[in-house]
């Protein structure tokens, strides 16, 4: 299918959300042509053009004559038009669909805006504010916490690896936390956040640095905690 398709114009390379796009771009083999927009440009006419809100990523299908933003909205899309085998998702509809988007919502309104405070206030800030790096550290560990709960009470089937949120296989609901939690270490020590402490978040993130398509979206070096 992939070569009769126009490639995907995305905007947004680098930094958390825009790999979240690649990742199911590189895992669906879809063809994409990514542009590089610098953080002080997203507010420029130019740019708002096509995203109002003036974030990344943004994307443009050819295929379709869609453009989109929201990098949530995006995934959704992305997987309802294009994967029809279900390769990492599930039929519209079903149980494991529903399930699934419990988990895009939990990644979008939990783990991104925590951990994007977060690290506002630890790295970006030009006040040092421990008291609001304190708070926002916290509500990433509590988020972590969830999901390693919740791993560690999933059930593998023999033979099969796992755990993973949905369905027993790997699904655009684990994929969408890939790659906030991948750049946890390179923004925090070790002091602040463990993901050793977090042994099947841990785990499940590793299982997905594994997949090929999950690391050519992350397009960075495997580092963990």
């Amino acid at each position: 299918m992939s070569a009769t398709l126009k490639p995907i114009k995305v905007w947004g390379k680098g930094g958390p959300n825009p790999p979240k796009v690649a990742i199911v771009l590189e895992e669906l083999g879809l063809p994409a042509e990514f542009v590089v927009v610098p953080f002080s440009d997203v507010k420029k006419p130019e740019y708002l053009a096509i995203n109002p809100n003036g974030r990344l990523p943004a994307i443009h299908d050819p295929n379709t004559g869609l453009t989109m933003w929201e990098s949530g909205a995006i995934v959704e899309y992305l997987t309802e038009k294009y994967d029809t085998e279900h390769k990492i998702s599930f039929p519209t509809g079903s149980p494991e669909a529903y399930e699934t988007k419990q988990y895009l919502y939990f990644q979008a309104s939990g783990q991104g805006p925590y951990y994007g405070q977060a690290a506002w206030f630890k790295k970006f800030h030009h006040e040092k504010l421990p008291s609001a790096v304190e708070r926002y550290v916290k509500e990433m560990h509590r988020v972590t916490a969830v999901l390693d709960k919740i791993l560690s009470e999933k059930k593998v089937a023999q033979g099969q690896d796992g755990p993973w949120l949905v369905g027993g296989r790997c699904s655009i609901a684990d994929l969408s936390f890939a790659s906030w939690t991948h750049v946890v270490p390179f923004i925090f020590d070790k002091t602040d956040y463990n993901l050793n402490d977090y042994p099947f978040v841990k785990n499940w993130h590793e299982r997905m640095l594994a997949r090929p398509g999950t690391a050519a979206g992350l397009g960075s070096t495997k580092k963990l905690a």
